[in-house]
C-alpha cells in the first residue's frame, strides 16, 4: 500500500536535492571526466615505450565497457535495494585504484587487466546509480538537473586532457596516473558519501515542492501511460528494445571517436597537445550539450531532439573525415561533442519518462548493456582497423552509417502527449 508523506509549505527551507545535484556533478566530472582521456591522451606514449600495438592496447578500453556492461546491471540492483551511498563511495573507489595500480604496469597484460577489469568495475558504479537518485529527487526538473550533473563529465573533459598532456611531457605517464589516482579517490569517495536515495530519506520530496508526494519504495513520476511497468513489463515492450537500440548507437560512436580522436590528430601530423586540445573541446561542447539539451527537454520532450542530435553526429562525423587542417578538426570536436551531450541527457530521459522510477536502476542497467556492448566493440574495432589500414577513414565511414541508423530508431520511438501549463509531446 503506497505511504503517503504530506509536508507543510516552507517546513524545509533549504532542498537537499541540490546537494545530491552537486555530488553527482563532481562523480561526473572526476570519474567520466577523467576516464577517455587516461586512455586516449596516453595511448601513444605507452605505444612508443612499450611497442604495443593499437588494437592490443584499445583492447583495454574495449574490455572495460564489456566489464561494464556486466556490472551496470548489478550496480542498478544494488542501488535499488541500498542506495547509491553504499555503491558509489565503497566501489567507486576502484577507479582511483585502477590509476594507481596503471602507473606501475610493465606489461600489456597488466594493462588490459587493470584497465579492463577493475577500471571498468569503477566505471559501472557511476552512471545508473547516480541517473536514477537524481530521477527519484526531480520529477519537474529532471532532464534539467541530469544535464546539470552530466556537463560535470564535460568540464571534466575540458581540464584532464590538457592536464595529462603537461603531466606526461613534463614528468612522464607513470606520475600522470599517479595524480588521476589521488584525483579520482578523493572526488569520487568524498562525494559518494554525499548521495541519499531520496528524498524520504531527509523528511523531503520531489522538486522541493509542498505537494503530496510518496516515500521511498514508491515512485514519483509516472511512465509514459501512466502507470509504471515492473523490469519484465517493459522488457516486452517495442519502446524498450527502440531505446536499446539508440543506448547502442550512442556507446558505439562516443567510444570509438573519443577514444582514438587525439591519436587520430597526431596521425594528421599535429603534436600530443593538439590531439588534447581536440578532445578537449569534444567534452568542452559535451557540458553545453549536456546543459541546454537537459532545458529543451523540460520543455519540449525528447523525440525530436534525439534525431536532430543523431543527425548532428553523422555532420560531425564527416567533417571529421574530411579534416586535413586544425580548424576543420575543431570544428568536428565542437560538433561531435555538443551532440554527445544531448544524447547523454536524452538516453536517461527517454527511459524515466517512458518506464517511471520504481524499477528504473535495472531498467537502465540492462539497457547500458547495449551501450557498453557497442563501445566494447567500437573502441576495438577502430583499433583492428588502423592497424589494417593506416588510417581511420573506415572507422569514420562506419560511424556515419550508425549514427544515421540512430535517427531512424530516434524517429520510431512513440509520440506521447504530455499535459500540464507547457503541451507538448513527451518523445518531441
Amino acid at each position: 500500500m503506497m505511504r503517503l508523506l504530506m509536508v507543510a509549505q516552507g517546513r524545509h527551507r533549504f532542498f537537499y536535492g541540490h546537494i545530491i545535484t552537486a555530488a553527482g556533478f563532481i562523480v561526473w566530472f572526476v570519474g567520466w571526466g577523467a576516464f577517455t582521456p587516461s586512455f586516449s591522451v596516453f595511448l601513444k606514449p605507452l605505444l612508443a615505450e612499450f611497442g604495443w600495438s593499437r588494437a592490443d592496447a584499445s583492447l583495454a578500453y574495449s574490455l572495460s565497457f564489456l566489464v561494464q556492461a556486466g556490472f551496470t546491471v548489478m550496480m542498478g540492483w544494488l542501488t535499488d535495494r541500498l542506495g547509491p551511498r553504499f555503491v558509489i563511495a565503497g566501489m567507486g573507489s576502484g577507479l582511483g585504484i585502477c590509476y594507481l595500480l596503471l602507473s606501475r604496469v610493465t606489461a600489456l597484460w597488466q594493462f588490459q587487466l587493470i584497465y579492463g577489469l577493475i577500471g571498468g568495475i569503477g566505471m559501472s558504479t557511476l552512471t545508473v546509480p547516480v541517473m536514477v537518485t537524481i530521477s527519484r529527487w526531480y520529477v519537474k526538473k529532471r532532464g534539467t538537473m541530469m544535464g546539470i550533473v552530466q556537463a560535470g563529465a564535460g568540464f571534466g573533459g575540458l581540464l584532464f586532457p590538457p592536464l595529462a598532456g603537461y603531466l606526461i611531457l613534463a614528468f612522464g605517464w607513470r606520475y600522470g596516473y599517479v595524480i588521476y589516482g589521488i584525483i579520482n579517490l578523493v572526488g569520487i569517495v568524498g562525494a559518494g558519501l554525499l548521495l541519499m536515495r531520496d528524498p524520504a530519506a531527509k523528511g523531503q520530496y520531489p522538486d522541493g515542492s509542498a505537494v503530496m508526494a510518496p516515500l521511498s519504495g514508491e515512485s514519483f513520476g509516472t511512465g509514459s501511460g501512466g502507470s509504471e511497468p515492473s523490469f519484465r513489463a517493459a522488457l516486452i515492450t517495442r519502446e524498450f528494445w527502440v531505446i536499446f537500440g539508440c543506448y547502442a548507437v550512442f556507446g558505439f560512436c562516443r567510444s570509438t571517436f573519443a577514444s582514438h580522436t587525439p591519436a587520430h590528430v597526431q596521425d594528421l601530423g599535429f603534436s600530443l597537445l593538439d590531439g588534447a586540445t581536440v578532445l578537449s573541446i569534444i567534452w568542452a561542447a559535451s557540458s553545453f550539450g549536456r546543459l541546454g539539451m537537459g532545458c529543451l527537454i523540460d520543455l519540449v520532450g525528447n523525440r525530436t531532439t534525439f534525431i536532430v542530435s543523431f543527425f548532428m553526429t553523422t555532420v560531425s562525423l564527416l567533417l571529421g573525415l574530411w579534416a586535413t587542417e586544425l580548424w576543420m578538426l575543431y570544428s568536428f570536436a565542437l560538433l561531435f561533442g555538443l551532440a554527445w551531450g544531448n544524447q547523454a541527457v536524452l538516453r536517461f530521459s527517454v527511459a524515466s519518462e517512458a518506464f517511471g522510477v520504481a524499477s528504473l536502476g535495472l531498467i537502465v542497467g540492462v539497457l547500458g548493456i547495449a551501450e557498453s556492448g557497442s563501445a566494447t566493440l567500437g573502441a576495438y574495432l577502430a583499433g583492428y582497423i588502423f592497424d589494417r589500414m593506416g588510417h581511420y577513414q573506415l572507422v569514420f565511414w562506419i560511424g556515419i552509417a550508425i549514427s544515421l541508423a540512430g535517427a531512424l530508431l530516434a524517429w520510431m520511438l512513440r509520440p506521447t502527449l504530455k499535459t500540464g501549463k507547457n503541451k507538448s509531446e513527451g518523445w518531441g
